[in-house]
């Protein structure tokens, strides 16, 4: 359990990382872009890249935010729960989400397949699209490996609790 929940940490911190630099050129493209469009021309392609590294930079972060709990939860009715209620409800909630998240990457990955035997690129700039949902399937399987060490962490007992 701890390997993997170290894995799974490193996995995600290092997927942030990119995302942080994905989110970086974003802000630096379109700071350029707004330059050149008013000095001279604007950048050829910008709503394809934007596109592209607006979806990394998403996808990347997902299992990040999920590890630092970052992502919006409402739960008036769960708090009314008992402790073990809610236990057992974040539990089921833990493995539902790692087993659609897990299915979402393959689904995903196997779409980038298809793209890659196909060789679909953009109109604008010809870049070819696989890589970017294969790093999309990549981010899902980030934020599906969470959600399992989430839910082992809430069935397994504690390494403190067992001694």
């Amino acid at each position: 359990m701890e390997f993997l929940d170290k894995f799974s940490r490193l996995l995600n911190q290092t997927l942030l990382w990119f995302a942080g630099i994905s989110l970086i050129i974003m802000i630096l493209l379109t700071c350029s872009n707004i330059f050149l469009r008013l000095a001279w021309t604007p950048i050829r392609g910008t709503f394809e890249l934007m596109g592209f590294l607006g979806a990394i930079t998403t996808a990347f972060a997902l299992g990040y935010t999920q590890m630092k709990r970052g992502h919006i939860a409402i739960d008036i009715l769960v708090h009314s729960f008992s402790k073990r209620k809610q236990a057992i409800l974040n539990s089921i909630n833990y493995f539902i989400s790692a087993i659609f998240f897990l299915i979402v990457s393959w689904q995903i990955a196997k779409y980038s397949t298809t793209l890659l035997k196909s060789g679909e690129i953009t109109e604008t700039l010809r870049i070819v699209y696989y890589p970017f949902t294969y790093g999309v399937s990549l981010g899902c399987l980030g934020l599906s490996l969470v959600f399992f060490v989430d839910f082992l962490g809430s069935v397994l007992p504690r390494k403190e609790d067992s001694e």
